[in-house]
C-alpha cells in the first residue's frame, strides 16, 4: 500500500471505527448467483464546456441533443449541472436562491429561480438530473475560469438543509467538490461523512434516492475511506485533479482545450483496483472526448482507457458540436459493454514487454472472457504481446476480436501480437478457457476469554493458506445479506493491505456471489484474508474463491 494511503486510513480511524460483530457463517456453497450490482453512470456534465456561464437554455439544449443522437439510446442517462448555477446566495431561513434570470419559468403553472422546473423537463425527456454543491462553505466558482466569480456557493453548515432541497426538487445525482473544504484545510473523510448522513436523511424523508459523487481529487486517497462512508458507500470518488484545468475568465468556450497528457495522467490516477467492487467506482473525472485538443485516434484511445477502467462516462463536451466519428466512439456497443460489465472490475496492467508497451486486462462476467488493451506510450510504432497465461486463461487458443469492429485476429501460439501505433491502443475482446480457481472455506472461530467464566466468540472471518497466481488476483466472494441495504465488510491481506466492500442484497434467503480483486503475495507464500464488519449486522461470508 502506498504511504499516503497507509497515513490516511489510520488517520480516519477515529471516524471509520469497527467493532468486529460480522454474521454467523455458514458452510457450503450451492445455487449461487452472481449478485446485480450497479453500474458506472453515463451521461453529460456541463462544466468542462461551460463552467460557470451554464444556464437553463445550454442544459435544456444538451438535454434535447442527449435524447436525439443516440446517447440516450445507447444507455446514457444523466444530464448533469456542475458549478455556476447558484451564486451564492441564501433567505433569512438559509435556503439556496436561485437566480429567476438564470432559471426561468417553463411553464404557465411554474415559477422562476426553481429548480425543480429544469428537473421536470430532464425527467420528461427520460432522462436523470444531477446537481453540484462543495463540502466547504465556498465552491470551486470563487477561482477565475468562464464567467464571473461566485463566493459562498458550497453546502458547508448546511447539508441537512441543501441534501434535502436537492432530492425534493428532484435531482438523481448530486456532486460534492472540494474546493471550499480545501481552502478551510478540512477532514475530507469527516466532511464527507457527514455529508453521507445527511444524504441518507434526505432520501429516508423523501424516498428519493440521490447518486453521491465525490470531487475530492484524490489529494487524501478517497479510495480507502469512501466505500463506507458515513455508514453507507459513496457511489463513485473522484481520483485526480480536473482533466481540464481552468482558464482566464472570460475566454470564450472553444478556448477550453483538452490534453491527451492529461487523459493519460488521470487514467494512470485512477488505477486503484482493490477499491472498485460491487458497483463503486474509481473516476478520473469527466470525458473530454469531443473538445478541441484531440485527434480522432486519441478520442477513439480515450474512450477505451475510460471503459477499461470501468469509469463513469460523463461527457463534458458539448454534444451539439459532437461529430459523426466522436458519437459513434462514444456509443459503440462493444466498448460500451467493456465499460458497463457486470463484473464491475478494474483493469489490471498484467504485462510491460518493454518501457512505454503495456497490456492490460480487464476480466469481464462471461467466463473467460477478457477485455485486453495493448498501449503504445512510445513514439515509435512497436510489437506488443499478450500471452493467454498472462490473463488467466489456459493455452486454448482463444478467440481474439477487435473491440471496435467486432473482427475475427487471427492468434496463434501461447498468444496474440499486434503492431501498434505511437501514443495509440489496440482494444481487443478475447474468449477463452479460464484457469482454476481454488475454494476456501473460512477457519472456524476461535472463542476468546475476555474475564474469569466470561466467552465470546471471535466474530472475524478468516481465510488461511491461501495461494494466488499473480500479484493482483480475483476472488469470488460467496456472501448472504438479508438486508435490503448493503452491509460493508473490512478485508484485510496479511496483516496490512485494507479495503472495505459494500456486499449488496442477496434476498432473505438467498445467497450469491460477487467479485473482487486483491494484492496477494504470488507462488510459494500462503496469504491470510481476514474479514470483520462495522457495528451494524455484517454480510454472511461463505466462501472464497482465487483464481
Amino acid at each position: 500500500m502506498r504511504g499516503r494511503e497507509l497515513s490516511a486510513v489510520a488517520g480516519r480511524i477515529a471516524v471509520l471505527s469497527y467493532c468486529f460483530v460480522a454474521g454467523a457463517l455458514v458452510w457450503g456453497q450451492g445455487g449461487l448467483k452472481p449478485v446485480p450490482i450497479p453500474r458506472p453512470p453515463m451521461g453529460w456534465s456541463s462544466w468542462n464546456s461551460f463552467s460557470n456561464t451554464v444556464d437553463e437554455q445550454i442544459v435544456m439544449e444538451q438535454a434535447r441533443t442527449m435524447a436525439a443522437n443516440g446517447m440516450q439510446k445507447a444507455g446514457y442517462s444523466y444530464i448533469n449541472i456542475d458549478e455556476g448555477w447558484w451564486l451564492g446566495e441564501r433567505d433569512a431561513q438559509g435556503n439556496i436562491v436561485v437566480d429567476p434570470k438564470q432559471w426561468p419559468a417553463l411553464a404557465p403553472n411554474e415559477h422562476a429561480g426553481d429548480m425543480s422546473n429544469i428537473v421536470r423537463f430532464i425527467h420528461g425527456l427520460g432522462l436523470k438530473a444531477g446537481i453540484y454543491t462543495d463540502a466547504g462553505t465556498a465552491g470551486c466558482s470563487m477561482y477565475p475560469d468562464l464567467g464571473p466569480k461566485y463566493f459562498h456557493a458550497g453546502s458547508e453548515g448546511h447539508y441537512d438543509q441543501d441534501f434535502l432541497q436537492f432530492a425534493k426538487w428532484g435531482f438523481d445525482y448530486v456532486k460534492v467538490d472540494w474546493c471550499g473544504g480545501d481552502k478551510e484545510k478540512l477532514d475530507p473523510a469527516v466532511q464527507y461523512a457527514e455529508i453521507a448522513r445527511a444524504i441518507a436523511r434526505a432520501e429516508a424523508i423523501t424516498g428519493h434516492h440521490l447518486y453521491f459523487s465525490i470531487c475530492e481529487w484524490g489529494k487524501n486517497s478517497p479510495w480507502t475511506w469512501a466505500p463506507n462512508i458515513g455508514g453507507s458507500p459513496a457511489d463513485i470518488w473522484r481520483t485526480s485533479g480536473d482533466i481540464v484545468a481552468p482558464i482566464v475568465a472570460g475566454h470564450e468556450h472553444a478556448d477550453r482545450k483538452a490534453s491527451f497528457a492529461k487523459v493519460l495522467s488521470n487514467f494512470d490516477e485512477g488505477i486503484h483496483p482493490e477499491a472498485e467492487h460491487t458497483g463503486y467506482y474509481n473516476d478520473p473525472d469527466m470525458m473530454v472526448l469531443g473538445m478541441p485538443g484531440l485527434t480522432e485516434e486519441q478520442n477513439r484511445l480515450h474512450m477505451a482507457l475510460w471503459a477499461m477502467s470501468g469509469a463513469p462516462l460523463i461527457v463534458g463536451a458539448d454534444l451539439t458540436k459532437l461529430t459523426h466519428a466522436e458519437l459513434a466512439d462514444l456509443t459503440n456497443p462493444a466498448v460500451l459493454s467493456i465499460d458497463q460489465d457486470p463484473t464491475g472490475l478494474q483493469a489490471v496492467k498484467v504485462a510491460e514487454p518493454s518501457p512505454g508497451l503495456e497490456v492490460w486486462s480487464k476480466p469481464l462476467a462471461e467466463s473467460g472472457k477478457r477485455a485486453v488493451l495493448l498501449l503504445n506510450r512510445t513514439n515509435s510504432a512497436a510489437s506488443i504481446p499478450v500471452h493467454w497465461p498472462d490473463l488467466g486463461l489456459a493455452n486454448s487458443l482463444p478467440t481474439v476480436k477487435d473491440a471496435w469492429t467486432g473482427e475475427h485476429l487471427q492468434a496463434a501460439g501461447d498468444g496474440y501480437t499486434a503492431t501498434v501505433a505511437p501514443g495509440d491502443g489496440v482494444l481487443l475482446l478475447l474468449s477463452g478457457a479460464e484457469l482454476p480457481m481454488t475454494r476456501y472455506l473460512p477457519n472456524k472461530p476461535a472463542r476468546k476469554s475476555l474475564a474469569p467464566g466470561s466467552v465470546v466468540p471471535d466474530h472475524r472471518v478468516q481465510f488461511v493458506n491461501v495461494h494466488a497466481r499473480e500479484a493482483m488476483s480475483r476472488i469470488q466472494i460467496a456472501y448472504s445479506n438479508p438486508d435490503p441495504k448493503p452491509r460493508f465488510a473490512e478485508l484485510q491481506v496479511n496483516g496490512e493491505v485494507i479495503t472495505r466492500i459494500a456486499f449488496p442484497f442477496t434476498g432473505r434467503t438467498g445467497a450469491g456471489y460477487v467479485w473482487i480483486q486483491s494484492m496477494l503475495k504470488p507462488g510459494g507464500p500462503a496469504n491470510i484474508l481476514t474479514f470483520s464488519t462495522d457495528c451494524a449486522p455484517g454480510p454472511v461470508i461463505r466462501s472464497i474463491s482465487v483464481q
